[in-house]
Parts: structure tokens; sequence; C-alpha cells
């Protein structure tokens, strides 16, 4: 993604829709090792506040998944509802 990943939801001038690397599996890779790193501490430390950290982090990258996901509709169109139909968001065979 280079200059086009911000932490905040917008489109940069020149904004490209990237499907390569990971994005031509997922669309949000940065959010699935985010989420990795959740459960691997949850299943490590074996404890109840990791599990409701992972809980809260889930609920947190859905939402933010669903805004960004809206963002790029309106931005790339028909292109980023073709990619949303090929990709899978978090997990490939999963979500």
């Amino acid at each position: 993604m280079g200059a086009h990943w911000s932490g905040e939801i917008t489109i940069k001038v020149d904004h490209q829709l990237i499907r390569t690397g990971p994005y031509r599996l997922i669309r949000h890779p940065i959010y699935t090792a985010m989420l990795g790193m959740f459960v691997g501490t949850a299943i490590v430390s074996g404890q109840t506040h990791a599990l409701l950290g992972l809980a809260l982090a889930i609920i947190a990258y859905w939402r933010k998944i669903r805004m960004e996901e809206a963002n790029l509709n309106d931005a790339f169109g028909d292109a980023y509802r073709d990619y949303r139909r090929e990709t899978w968001a978090l997990v490939p065979g999963v979500f």
C-alpha cells in the first residue's frame, strides 16, 4: 500500500486500488495480522482478559472494515465491487 496507507479512513490524491501481494487474496491483511496476534496472545496466555481483548478487537475491526469498504466503494465503484466478489475480507475461505 505504501503511501496509500493511513490510520484514518480517507482516499488520497491518485489513490489506487491495490490488488497485488496479500491483497490479491484478502482485502484487509493488516487487520488479519493484528487479529492473529490477539488470538495468539489469548491462546498462549490462557487468560480471560485476553479473550475480552480479542472480542473488543474483533468488534473494532469489524466496524472499521465496514466504514473502509463503504469509502472504497464510493471511490472505486464497480472496480471495488468486483474486487469484493473475488476476495475475502480477513481469512480466505472463512470471512
